[in-house]
Order: C-alpha cells, then sequence, then structure tokens
C-alpha cells in the first residue's frame, strides 16, 4: 500500500458492541464510496501496531474501488499488553474459538447490517496477527466469502481450512516462519479443493505492504499484492458495481 493511497470523503467511526460486554465496546472505522446501491463489503484487520493511518488507507483504497470497507480496533478500550495477551492466546492455545474472532464475527454482522451493503458479498483482510485471525474467519464464518492474507500465520488445527472460502494469500521470501505457513497453506488448500492464490515474493520482507515501515516497505511486492487481492475479490464476490454472485 502506499502513502499516496486516495482518501474517500465518506468516512465514519463506529463502536461495535463485543459479544463479551465486560470489555465494552469495540472502535472501528468505516470508509464507503458514493451512491445508494448496495456495494460488496470487506473487514480489514490491522497487525500488531493497532488501526492506524496505514490501516485507515486500505479501508480509504477499498471504498476507492466501490468497496465498503469496516477497519476494526481489536485495542481499543483495553490496555495495551491484556489486548496482544488476548490476541496471541487466540492464535496459539485457542485458536478457532477465542474472544477476538467472536468480535470479528459481530464486526462481520455490523458491515452487513449496514444499508449501503450487500451482505451475500462480504470478504476480509489481514496482515500479520490480522492475516492469521483473517485466515481463522474465513474457516468459521459462513458469511465471509473471501479473505486475502497478508503474511499470517496458519489455524491450528490446518484441517479447518477444509472449510475456508477461496483465499488469496501474499507472503515475504525473508519471513521464515509465514513463508512456512505458505507453504503448508497452499497444500492444504489444494488437497481440499478450496479455490485459492498464494504468491511467495522474492526479496520481500515481512509486513513488506506496509509504507509506513521504509526499511521493510516493498512497492513492487505491495502493489502486486494489492492488485492480485482486488483481482480475486472481484472473481469471488463479482465487480464492485455488479449484482450479488449467484452461489
Amino acid at each position: 500500500m502506499t502513502a499516496e493511497a486516495p482518501r474517500t470523503a465518506r468516512t465514519e467511526t463506529l463502536s461495535i458492541p463485543r459479544p463479551d460486554a465486560h470489555f465494552g465496546a469495540m472502535a472501528a472505522y468505516l470508509a464507503r464510496p458514493a451512491g445508494t446501491s448496495p456495494h460488496p463489503g470487506v473487514v480489514v484487520i490491522h497487525e500488531i501496531w493497532g488501526l492506524n493511518e496505514n490501516i485507515r488507507d486500505i479501508a480509504d483504497r477499498f471504498a476507492s474501488e466501490g468497496y465498503v470497507a469496516l477497519a476494526v480496533d481489536l485495542f481499543s478500550g483495553m490496555n495495551r499488553a491484556v489486548c496482544l495477551w488476548r490476541l496471541f492466546r487466540g492464535l496459539v492455545i485457542r485458536p478457532l474459538r477465542d474472544a477476538p474472532l467472536a468480535e470479528l464475527r459481530r464486526a462481520v454482522d455490523v458491515l452487513q447490517a449496514r444499508p449501503e451493503v450487500d451482505p451475500t458479498r462480504v470478504g476480509v483482510i489481514g496482515f500479520c496477527m490480522g492475516g492469521s485471525y483473517a485466515l481463522q474467519l474465513a474457516c468459521v464464518d459462513g458469511d465471509v466469502r473471501v479473505a486475502s492474507v497478508y503474511y499470517g500465520w496458519n489455524p491450528r488445527p490446518l484441517a479447518a481450512v477444509a472449510r475456508a472460502c477461496p483465499i488469496v494469500g501474499s507472503y515475504p521470501e525473508l519471513d521464515r516462519p509465514t513463508v512456512r505457513d505458505a507453504r503448508k497453506l497452499e497444500l492444504a488448500l489444494t488437497g481440499y479443493g478450496v479455490p485459492h492464490d498464494i504468491l511467495i515474493y522474492p526479496g520481500a520482507k515481512h509486513a513488506f505492504a506496509n509504507d509506513r515501515r521504509p526499511r521493510r516497505y516493498n512497492s513492487a511486492a505491495a502493489e502486486d499484492a494489492w492488485r492480485r487481492t482486488l483481482a480475486f475479490f472481484e472473481q469471488h464476490l463479482g465487480s464492485p458495481g455488479s449484482r450479488p454472485v449467484q452461489i
């Protein structure tokens, strides 16, 4: 994603009640295109840096392409250390059944309920930690029709991807842990017959799509991954200006 990502004039902040009221509400940033026709929607899940300008830019870029983008803040309303513990617990100890995943499913519900969103055409995109949760969401939420994963870790057990929606994944060659997962993921998706497009970018580092981290940002890889994501979303959700995809 580049620093020149276009801003849409139609943005707002939301407060999404968490399933567990003890943890309060979850803040979110919504970006949407002009027009009244129902648009496809996408939930945007941040990396460890939280809901920052990089993530807002990504939501804006989706809006400029005709999507309603809901970027959630999984860190909102809580101590950062507690947030990180909850999130990594959901990746390592209780994958596929932890509180953050339930919060993301709530975000999908909120997005689907928006009047400008076609509820039958919803996708998800995530980066690093968020990519890992995008993969989990793809396995457990039947309303998610397509997922884009940037350098995320695989769900445990990997067999969960047998019930996943179509997945497009973008991984950096110089990040051994996620590249190892990328190769395993591609084998599993192929074996289970899940449509996918997994690509490892030569010479790219972890966080290559984050233009706020100049030592890691790789413009060629970032723009190609974005192009592939849009093409894959259009393939499985239909053109943003089209009618719903028939199942």
